[in-house]
């Protein structure tokens, strides 16, 4: 059963300026994800789109987020990527969990959010401290907004704390990095085949 996936970069950086670690954290994952035959089908640089503040599917003229949410929901596995800053995901980030808050009142006959049956997990870069309470946050509020989030669903990197020293400037991705991509990516995949073969049945009456 063919999966896919879908990437969001939160980073602050618009495309076409500065490189961004948190696109060099997905690619590591994407690269795990292939080794179980899920296709990584694009990477979304947030800040490039208009995502207005809200916390509806649709907040009006300019407000991008309609075209997002139908390209994110478009896939059984979601890669939530941002970077650390001052000790927590970054605002980029929040305002793409505060537009998911539409999914609590978008449920179907039984109950179930658009997100229901589709799995979630983390690529976190930063050079602060904050890795594991970032990926707390996150995965609280997408587990809240109805996403799976499988065993050992984190990959990330920490460099030394106010260090100069960023993840894509690495020569060589960390041996701790790429094993905690392959279980990412194996779990991930693990489940999101079973979800896509049986998905949540939903609440009753």
């Amino acid at each position: 059963m063919a999966l896919s996936a879908i990437a969001l970069n939160c980073t602050l950086k618009p495309s076409g300026g500065e490189a961004s670690s948190t696109d060099a954290m997905i690619s590591v994952l994407a690269d795990a994800f292939a080794g179980h035959d899920v296709a990584l089908a694009e990477t979304l640089r947030v800040v490039d789109y208009n995502v207005l503040p809200g916390v509806t599917s649709d907040e009006g003229e300019g407000d991008d987020w309609p075209a997002l949410r139908e390209k994110i929901l478009a896939h059984d596995i979601l890669i939530f990527g941002g970077p650390i800053w001052l000790g927590q995901i970054g605002s980029v980030a929040k305002r793409v969990l505060e537009r998911m808050d539409a999914f609590l009142g978008e449920t179907d006959d039984r109950g179930r959010m658009p997100s229901y049956s589709k799995v979630a997990v983390a690529a976190i870069v930063g050079n602060e401290d904050g890795a594991h309470w970032s990926t707390s946050q996150l995965f609280q509020s997408l587990n809240d907004l109805g996403w799976t989030i499988p065993a050992a669903a984190a990959c990330y990197w920490v460099g030394e704390a106010m260090g100069s020293t960023d993840f894509q400037d690495l020569e060589q991705t960390p041996d701790k990095v790429s094993q905690t991509a392959a279980a990412v990516a194996a779990n991930a995949a693990h489940l999101a085949g079973l979800l896509k073969d049986k998905p949540y049945p939903g609440q009753d009456g």
